[in-house]
């Protein structure tokens, strides 16, 4: 579960309680020593409260040892609440807001040592939070976890007389694909080697629902790979070509919201909104469609055009990014439509949407999303063909963009990128243009870049430089221009010749040599599809700069996989 926090980490097991906590990697920390234990508890933490410290890592304890935490998600009412139990002589050890729940549910269980009387204080505790959480309760003397979620993820894992409570299914795929989607306001307690859900708001048992993932373990695996980043670009060929063959129902039962709606918006975070904003150029040239698009995080600011006949498209690699999930809600508190397009099933995402268009990506652990991109843009390039009555035009393009990109990841195009970012490394600045269907693709590959380098890259459309941007470029600067066989190739062209002109080197990435590049990066041409082939030199590169600068290409400073709080 590195991969969803990496600033510290924590176990805690066994009926006497041993507890290791560590500041750091677990990945870096070397072999730990091996009890056997019926239960316990690990985290890896992302820092939101208090510091990266060791004694801030998780789990958490009560003041008497009996009650032990883990926690995703931020309590917003955690001061109040720690006040209230300072002042009745609870004792904090760290900063967080974590330890707050092992003091509550101390504070109200008392001396009882039943089971369902220790359920029932979880519950009431869990109530009393404000904010989107998930919390998991570990009883070490009664060997028990009693967990509850609200807006954080929250998975059950049901294996050979075993179970496992996660906040993503990678954590347990080497032991069991069957699984049990906990929903808002739900509860598991393991105890004796069984599993119950519970109802959060009162009591009441519920049935659970068992089900199988079509994920492998070895899909989760690096393999032969350094990094999963490189892996996960490396899959791309395989992903396009299933999605070419994607169930026809699925894409037309979905175009058929589309044209029954009054109003098509498009909403996703980070990397996702590029696909979405590349959609919006799809639809306009295939479809002869307006939709329109805003960022996750802005985009319930915007919720008052909303209507019972507005459909909403949302894109989310994990089905768990929050502000995502926020302008979901806002659009159902209109009751409007919603189609998810996403990697993980079974998400947050997956169950609020009316419709899911699954990714079928596999597993994506690295924090930069590349396989996910890839996949979204040819969903979309399907959905915007089937409009235009040519689906099947939509597949031989995602097949054609398959191809391309097996070409691509199996010629001398990667050696090519692998020295580039040696001579690109000590660069303080890169820029990236594009324009059309392809200034998303600009957007995006100077967002990866940035990522996982640091180095600083921004991505403009090639037509705003002589309004204003032109002014960064100095003798030598880097500029990656984004040049396709269709309509924007003699503008973007020329916007690159103003660049050069102004001392700019240019790094071409197109299917044509021209006399402008400086490097050309030779790339397919696949048409319509120019967007999904053009992305991955931009992965490339971005994966490369981070090994050349010695970076770790799979965990960059500061970012987590999911974004799951806002």
């Amino acid at each position: 579960m590195e991969y969803r926090g990496y600033d510290s980490w924590g176990v805690a097991f066994g009926k006497d309680l041993s507890l290791v906590k560590k500041a750091g990697r677990i990945s870096e920390a070397g072999k730990v020593e091996e009890s056997p234990a019926y239960a316990g508890l690990g985290h890896t933490r992302w820092a939101t409260h208090g510091g990266v410290t060791e004694a801030n890592a998780h789990p958490h304890t009560d003041c008497t040892g009996r009650v032990v935490v883990a926690h995703n998600g931020i309590v917003e009412n955690w001061e109040e609440l720690k006040n209230e139990l300072e002042k009745k002589g609870h004792e904090f050890k760290s900063e967080t807001d974590t330890e707050v729940i092992a003091h509550l549910v101390e504070s109200e269980m008392g001396e009882t040592g039943e089971l369902d009387e220790l359920i029932e204080v979880v519950r009431r505790v869990f109530n009393q939070l404000k904010g989107l959480n998930a919390i998991l309760v570990y009883f070490p003397q009664m060997r028990s976890i009693v967990a509850f979620r609200n807006g954080s993820p929250m998975v059950l894992g049901v294996g050979e007389e075993e179970h496992f409570i996660a906040s993503d299914i990678p954590a347990f795929l080497p032991y069991t694909n069957k699984v049990v989607f906990i929903n808002d306001m739900e509860g598991v307690v393991l105890h004796e080697g069984t599993a119950k859900l519970i109802d959060a708001v009162n009591s009441k048992q519920l049935p659970l629902k068992v089900q199988e993932v079509e994920w492998s373990a070895e899909e989760a695996e690096l393999g032969e790979h350094p990094h999963y980043l490189i892996k996960e670009i490396m899959e791309q060929p395989q992903v396009l070509a299933r999605l070419a063959e994607y169930p026809e129902k699925d894409i037309k039962e979905v175009a058929k919201l589309i044209k029954e709606s009054f109003g098509t918006y498009f909403t996703a975070c980070g990397t996702a909104a590029h696909s979405g904003m590349a959609a919006t150029y799809m639809f306009a040239d295939l479809a002869k469609r307006h939709v329109n698009f805003a960022v996750g995080s802005e985009f319930y600011f915007l919720e008052d055009f909303l209507t019972p006949e507005s459909l909403l498209i949302a894109a989310s690699q994990s089905g768990e990014t929050m502000d995502t999930l926020e302008a979901v809600r806002a659009a159902k508190r209109h009751k409007s439509k919603v189609v998810a397009l996403v990697n993980a099933q079974g998400s947050s995402l997956t169950r609020i949407a009316d419709k899911t268009l699954l990714l079928n990506c596999g597993p994506e652990k690295a924090v930069l999303a590349t396989k996910s991109y890839t996949a979204k843009l040819a969903v979309f390039l399907l959905l915007a063909s089937q409009l235009n009555g040519g689906l099947k035009d939509g597949r031989k393009l995602v097949a054609k963009a398959a191809k391309g990109a097996k070409e691509l990841l199996e010629g001398d195009a990667v050696g090519e990128i692998k020295g580039l970012a040696g001579n690109l490394k000590g660069a303080e600045h890169l820029y990236v243009i594009g324009r059309g269907v392809n200034y998303p693709t600009a957007l995006e590959a100077a967002l990866k870049i940035k990522e996982v380098s640091y180095i600083h890259a921004e991505g403009f459309a090639g037509g705003e430089l002589k309004h204003g941007v032109i002014a960064l470029i100095e003798e030598g600067t880097p500029c990656m221009v984004f040049v396709a066989n269709d309509r924007t190739k003699e503008s973007v062209l020329s916007n690159a010749k103003e660049i050069k002109s102004r001392g700019g080197f240019i790094i071409g990435v197109s299917p044509d040599i021209n006399e402008v590049f400086d490097v050309w990066i030779e790339v397919p041409d696949v048409g319509e599809a120019s967007p999904i082939v053009n992305a991955i030199p931009a992965q490339l590169l971005a994966y490369y700069l981070a090994v050349e600068r010695g970076l770790d290409p799979d965990k960059p400073r500061n970012l987590a996989k999911s974004v799951t709080v806002k």
